[in-house]
């Protein structure tokens, strides 16, 4: 929905080394917001490893809001009700943040307030809601019952004012251009290696060495130190707009797993209805071509409906809280914003950009990585468990779903796929990720080879655009 905004002139690509004081890594939604925080520091720079904003930001639907399914009953219920009042502080300072740069720096990314709702599809999840709502209540927050207006079966539902939806991409294109002279794009990072007091980070042949990291990337393409694999997982989502007459300004999302989500977005050229569903974790139901037409099914799409339609993952952490902090001395990182990777991903940004100038930083223990909790507990061997069934179930070489477009086979003792195009031309690539050795997922709708194990991407000829694998599966005869 976004991508037709994207900025296709390019910043240049680093191509000599560097000595910089502060060095981010990753250009999207909390790597452009902590660099804007950071724009006055003179000895700061970012280096993304393709075009701003083509990465996950995009793949969002763009929201901007404070009621996220049940996540304060479950907070409350599993880990403490200060906890969840501290969570939903600063979801609404996230909101306010964001107001206030795209109003100081008179963004035009159509942001708009809505009224947000999230809904119940039976006895259970009603329950929860029930919780979800005497806790909001609590915190002095108006919430109304009843009257989702959506034609979806439900049971129950609550809403709340003073949330909004965005354009991703709009406000990204500004920033980009409005810190052009502190960016590179197409500068991948590969390692980073600790040499005395200094950080020094690959890109090929060239070096940046700096005193401080931010890696904001999606997914962090280290394992150690903070092996996010065993703290996380990783799930996926379907989503398909369509041109609608009217614009009702609400967005909704249903109490549990898989997800239904609707948001309605406006420009110039007309209003459009954007209906999430079918999320799943990616060691799962790995047929994207039917995971479409159940979304179809769902809201009742038909063919001639469908203006554009893309997946998009989201990192899922054991508590539903994002890592935000200190990995090893003046390393720093952001990651797991589960599905609600706007508020957090400007959140992350205010917040990194204040441990980089050692100011107070509000929410640190919240977010610390160092954080132990029930849920981390809980789900330490169903998350080692849900990587060896990914990694296993990944091995089955035939897909019973793919068309007969695609050949997997084996050359030189590895594993190659030949995908022949509508138009005749062949494309090989390799189909082990480089990252940890799964293997891919042919994704038919979008034309990607998807990584069911840690979400990397590739292009159908084979060009990493999403890590954590920092290579590409190109063949290569």
């Amino acid at each position: 929905m976004w991508e037709k905004d994207l900025i296709l002139k390019t910043l240049p690509r680093l191509e000599s080394d560097m000595c910089v004081d502060t060095l981010i890594i990753g250009g999207g939604i909390a790597g452009l917001t902590t660099l804007y925080y950071l724009r006055d520091e003179s000895s700061v720079f970012l280096v993304d490893a393709g075009v701003i904003g083509k990465g996950v930001t995009k793949n969002t639907t763009g929201k901007l809001t404070y009621l996220q399914n049940t996540i304060y009953s479950d907070l409350t219920n599993n880990i403490h009700y200060d906890t969840a009042v501290s969570y939903l502080k600063s979801q609404k300072k996230a909101i306010e943040l964001a107001k206030d740069i795209i109003t100081k720096e008179k963004i035009d990314c159509h942001l708009e307030r809505v009224d947000s709702y999230v809904f119940a599809l039976n006895k259970k999840e009603e329950k929860k809601l029930r919780q979800e709502s005497e806790f909001l209540e609590s915190q002095s927050i108006e919430v109304k019952e009843g009257n989702l207006p959506l034609k979806v079966p439900y049971i129950a539902s609550i809403s709340v004012q003073d949330t909004y939806v965005f354009n991703p991409i709009k406000y990204l294109n500004h920033l980009k251009k409005m810190l052009k002279d502190k960016i590179f794009e197409f500068t991948k990072i590969t390692k980073i290696k600790r040499i005395g007091s200094k950080y020094v980070c690959y890109s090929g042949d060239v070096k940046i060495v700096a005193s401080k990291v931010i890696v904001t990337c999606h997914y962090p393409f280290f394992f150690l130190p903070f092996c996010l694999p065993l703290k996380s997982h990783i799930e996926k989502s379907y989503i398909i707009a369509r041109k609608v007459k009217n614009n009702p300004k609400f967005s909704c999302i249903n109490v549990d797993n898989p997800s239904i989500s609707v948001r309605y977005y406006e420009d110039e050229k007309g209003i459009y209805q954007i209906c999430l569903a079918c999320s799943h974790k990616t060691s799962k139901e790995q047929n994207d071509e039917e995971n479409f037409k159940r979304v179809k099914r769902i809201f009742n799409i038909s063919q001639d409906d469908i203006v554009t339609c893309w997946s998009n993952v989201d990192i899922v952490t054991d508590d539903k809280m994002p890592y935000i902090g200190e990995v090893k001395p003046h390393l720093f990182l952001a990651t797991g914003f589960n599905t609600w990777g706007m508020t957090n991903g400007i959140l992350s940004g205010f917040m990194l950009s204040n441990m980089v100038l050692e100011n107070p930083v509000p929410f640190e223990d919240l977010f610390t990585l160092k954080r132990s909790d029930f849920y981390q507990v809980k789900n330490f061997f169903p998350n080692l468990l849900n990587s060896v069934v990914a990694f296993i179930g990944s091995k089955k070489r035939e897909k019973e779903w793919y068309e007969n477009r695609l050949v997997i086979t084996k050359k030189n003792g590895k594993s190659i796929a030949i995908y022949k195009d509508t138009k005749g031309i062949e494309h090989i690539v390799y189909t082990t990720c480089p990252h940890m050795g799964c293997s891919l997922v042919f994704n038919e709708k979008e034309l990607t080879w998807d990584c069911p194990c840690h979400s990397s991407r590739f292009t159908i000829d084979g060009e990493c655009i999403k890590g954590p694998s920092t290579k590409d599966i190109k063949y290569k005869e």
